[in-house]
């Protein structure tokens, strides 16, 4: 079933287009519409498994990310194919086979033994959109890996992809990151910023039941 507020056709295929068409190897989508990045990411990541077929991973920050990202991503395809990917966090796709992990390391037994020369692209997902109301120290902005940290350094599930993806799409709002082009879509507009309560926080925040 077609969302109500999904990306129109010639618009996803124009963006897929600038991925296509972009010379650089590791791109940061690092604008505010999250979901709509995800379709144009998934999108492409789908368009090159056609051309160089592989092993492609798709890295979520947790299973809750993933599993809004297969109900709110903004085009049917890409939610039918992450509301499949979920369970079996492996799916094969034409000539390439698309496997699913998260952040922490515990999740990377499905990932962590394929063919590096295998490999041909990724997306990492981090949710950057954290309650302004939750206290710094609470537990629940406690997501890395401490292991992981230690031994990857600190951006370790987008560093341990870079090593070995030859192409790498992180989405992530109001991060910055090493060693990433940024690219930017014009059909997303820049929400400003509001107060609520003493609080600046951005148009797009949207406080969950």
């Amino acid at each position: 079933m077609t969302g109500k507020k999904d990306l129109d056709k010639s618009t996803l295929y124009e963006a897929v287009k600038s991925l296509v068409e972009t010379p650089s190897q590791h791109i940061h989508l690092n604008q505010q519409k999250l979901f709509t990045l995800f379709s144009v990411a998934f999108q492409y990541i789908l368009f090159r498994s056609t051309k160089h077929p592989g092993h492609y991973i798709i890295r979520i920050e947790d299973s809750m990310l993933a599993e809004k990202l297969a109900r709110k991503a903004k085009d049917e395809t890409t939610r039918k194919f992450m509301n499949r990917l979920l369970v079996p966090r492996r799916l094969a796709y034409g000539n390439s086979t698309f496997h699913l992990d998260y952040f922490p390391l515990a999740t990377w037994g499905v990932t962590k033994d394929l063919p590096k020369e295998k490999i041909q692209g990724a997306i990492i997902v981090k949710n950057t959109s954290h309650n302004p109301l939750i206290d710094e120290s609470d537990f629940r902005h406690v997501n890395e890996d401490d292991q992981a940290v230690q031994l990857f350094g600190k951006n370790y599930y987008l560093s341990t992809l870079m090593d070995i993806s030859p192409r790498t799409i992180m989405i992530a709002f109001d991060e910055e990151f090493e060693g990433l082009d940024t690219l930017q879509f014009d059909f997303i507009e820049e929400k400003s910023e509001r107060m609520v309560d003493g609080v600046m926080i951005s148009e797009d925040v949207q406080f969950e039941d």
